[in-house]
């Protein structure tokens, strides 16, 4: 009985692991999207997004 518990524990405190370094992942990745449109030159961030829109196809104009 007692290994039960033991297992039910280690993968509660696996679970709670595994969402706590996918949220600071998500929070990494939002602040360096943040900090390189942030400090770019708006030129290139409109190419850039010009580019994308028309290699998938969305027309832009």
């Amino acid at each position: 009985m007692s290994e039960i518990s033991t297992i039910k524990q280690n993968t509660t405190s696996v679970s709670a692991q595994a969402k706590t370094r996918q949220v600071l992942g998500a929070a990494l990745l939002g602040v360096m999207v943040l900090m390189v449109v942030g400090f770019a030159p708006i030129e290139v961030i409109h190419n850039a997004t010009h580019d994308t829109r028309h290699s998938t196809g969305f027309p832009c104009h």
